[in-house]
């Protein structure tokens, strides 16, 4: 849990994804977690669901998004919010990062062996 109201930069560890991508907690709290996701161009997040709202932010690079079927290119700059339990995946078009942000925050990303991100 974060003790602070400020996180920098270099705060957080990254970690390898199932897909082969990174990740790495920036913050938490119980109600909400912000991550940061690189992906190399072709890198895919693949198609899941869960029961958190989910808010991304492209940061770099292009996706291709699909939520609940539909699928759209986005690049940086461009949002997207997953609402609760809709299947949703990504395929980075380019090198890129997403920002995304969970309500409430992702026990899983904290709880998986030799995953644990802070």
């Amino acid at each position: 849990m974060v003790d602070t109201f400020f996180v920098r930069a270099t705060d957080g560890k990254w970690v390898d994804t199932p897909e082969g991508n990174k990740r790495r907690v920036i913050a938490y709290t119980e109600q909400l977690m912000v991550v940061e996701f690189a992906f190399e161009a072709g890198g895919e997040g693949w198609l899941h669901s869960h029961p958190h709202v989910q808010s991304s932010y492209i940061a770099e690079g292009s996706f291709q998004v699909t939520i609940d079927g539909h699928t759209a290119s986005l690049t940086e700059g461009d949002v997207y919010i997953v609402p609760s339990g809709l299947t949703h995946g990504v395929k980075a078009l380019s090198k890129g990062r997403l920002i995304d942000s969970f309500t409430p925050y992702r026990a899983d990303f904290l709880a998986s062996p030799g995953t644990s991100d802070q």
